[in-house]
């Protein structure tokens, strides 16, 4: 029996779908993806065949995520959109996590905040693989910045346009403008939004350097994509197939964790290098702020999330210094 299934395997070809909407091939995320299907091919000696499409190739975050949710596209790496559940968006939470060392503990295989994830998940008919970190956002804006909320007040930033991301931002004493990816450039350009934010100054220098002048990294949001898969999708491939895919996404959300944190670095650096200044809130300005973003925020977040989920949060998030 165990080898007409080894057999029955080796015989099944799959053609995939993997959307990345935030990055194009050259950004993390888009080099990510090319490996991972690459690894994929290389493992199944071509059975297994993952077309990649990059930015809004296929449309913008909203409309990809509802094709995955249907089975049209396969696989995701993306901010999670909370269309159908409000609660994939657990791990925007804000102040959650206030470090490195504790993102990475939460994040971890076994750790709290995954364990969360995959439950998550699985009830809405998605393959959770792991987090895609990117380190901690910030808000990226011209002419002024804030690092207390008396100074925001009149900045209009733009904030993903998933719950509670807009609450943060406004929390925050910012003006929340909730704006998908794909209208971004143009929307700071126009003078609709005065910044961006949520975001790694990767992703605010290379798109909007141009247009930005400050990036204050408040730390709010600790940015991870999600990699996940149609869940129906996964379950119609073979045991053996399931664990080359399983091999291959491991293997692209560990490598990420080693690279995430080095890369930010370097592209906090080469943006102020090039003109983009960058500033760190002081203690007692960051401190402010993560109190007044979980009272605010929090409360908000147990009706959308619920008192079980809220508690494990409350128990294991970090605490400030």
């Amino acid at each position: 029996m165990v080898l007409c299934g080894t057999a029955a395997a080796a015989d099944r070809h799959y053609k995939f779908n993997l959307v990345s909407t935030s990055g194009d091939r050259e950004s993390p995320n888009g080099k990510a993806v090319r490996r991972f299907s690459e690894r994929v091919a290389e493992a199944s000696d071509g059975r297994i065949r993952v077309n990649v499409f990059y930015s809004s190739e296929l449309g913008g975050q909203g409309e990809v995520f509802d094709h995955l949710m249907k089975g049209n596209v396969h696989f995701m790496l993306e901010w999670p959109m909370t269309s159908y559940d409000q609660r994939l968006a657990i791990g925007m939470l804000p102040y959650s996590v206030l470090g490195w060392d504790d993102a990475i503990k939460a994040y971890s295989k076994d750790g709290w905040l995954r364990q969360i994830f995959e439950r998550v998940f699985a009830e809405n008919g998605l393959r959770y693989f792991g987090p895609f970190p990117e380190g901690f956002g910030g808000i990226a804006t011209r002419g002024k910045y804030a690092t207390r909320r008396e100074q925001a007040a009149g900045l209009k930033v733009r904030s993903q346009t998933i719950f509670p991301l807009p609450q943060v931002v406004q929390a925050m004493g910012f003006e929340s403008v909730p704006i998908d990816w794909s209208e971004v450039y143009t929307s700071i350009q126009t003078g609709v939004v005065d910044g961006d934010s949520g975001n790694v100054i990767y992703w605010d220098y290379q798109y909007f350097g141009d247009l930005l002048d400050y990036y204050v990294h408040c730390k709010q949001v600790f940015g991870a994509a999600a990699f996940v898969m149609n869940a129906q999708a996964y379950a119609d491939m073979a045991p053996e197939d399931q664990q080359i895919v399983d091999a291959a996404a491991q293997q692209m959300v560990s490598q990420q964790f080693i690279d995430a944190r080095s890369t930010d670095e370097y592209w906090i650096k080469t943006a102020q290098e090039n003109g983009m200044q960058y500033i760190v809130p002081s203690d007692a300005d960051m401190q402010r702020w993560v109190q007044q973003v979980r009272d605010e925020v929090w409360p908000q977040a147990e009706v959308a999330y619920g008192k079980e989920i809220m508690d494990i949060i409350r128990a294991n998030a970090s605490v400030p210094e």
